[in-house]
């Protein structure tokens, strides 16, 4: 519940590739700054790992779809079927929670990336779900096909690496984070930094606003007054 309140205090940033933090993860991160129309990747990964941050990231410019959970599949059966192709990057998130009507999609879509990867109208199809290829809930012809081309796992990040990610997020503003709230939000904090970076946004803003220094004392506070 805390962790929700503080997001809904302040959002975190919009994700890109540059302020996402790599960890053991920089093949995957060179491949989608290197994408190609006619490629495909597949990212797989535990929740916390940077699978919607990437996509999102992937999919900011103008000629790319970001299809997430919830989204009608409808969108990606029109662009398998329809005559013209207007992205040259597709991105499809959580695939592991597309219902029968969502797979039928993204097979018909699948086949139409094929068909097109060489001409002019190819593009790209970066995929994201919460296991291995084989692993997915999927119709078997589309468990296959996850991998057909580049298909990487994502690492959690280790604590070192998270604790040098939030003395950078807090550099970017101007912050100095004590070992002591560094170590305490490592222990009770999430692991993700899309929830971590809001955090240190939310202790920013909270300590400019109580006139105190950054502190454990003032962290807790902060947390503490977001349940009221």
């Amino acid at each position: 519940m805390t962790q929700q309140l503080i997001l809904d205090l302040l959002p975190p940033s919009a994700p890109t590739l540059d302020n996402f933090v790599v960890g053991e993860n920089a093949a995957a991160l060179d491949a989608l700054r290197h994408w190609e129309a006619g490629r495909a990747i597949y990212l797989w990964g535990a929740p916390g790992a940077g699978r919607t941050h990437l996509l999102r990231a992937v999919a900011a410019r103008p000629d790319a779809l970001y299809h997430g959970p919830g989204a009608n599949p409808a969108a990606l059966k029109g662009i398998a079927t329809g005559d013209l192709l207007e992205h040259k990057l597709i991105a499809i998130d959580n695939i592991e929670l597309l219902d029968d009507a969502g797979q039928a999609a993204l097979f018909a879509l699948y086949n139409r990336w094929r068909e097109v990867a060489a001409a002019k109208q190819g593009f790209a199809l970066i995929l994201a779900g919460d296991r291995a290829p084989l692993a997915m809930p999927l119709r078997e012809d589309l468990r296959t096909r996850l991998g057909w081309d580049l298909v990487f796992r994502l690492e959690l990040l280790s604590d070192q690496d998270r604790a040098e990610a939030l003395k950078t997020r807090a550099s970017e503003r101007g912050l100095q984070l004590s070992p002591e709230v560094i170590s305490w939000v490592l222990t009770h904090y999430a692991r993700d930094m899309s929830r971590l970076s809001a955090l240190v946004e939310a202790l920013d803003r909270y300590s400019l606003e109580k006139h105190r220094a950054i502190t454990l004392p003032l962290l807790k506070d902060l947390l503490a007054s977001s349940q009221t």
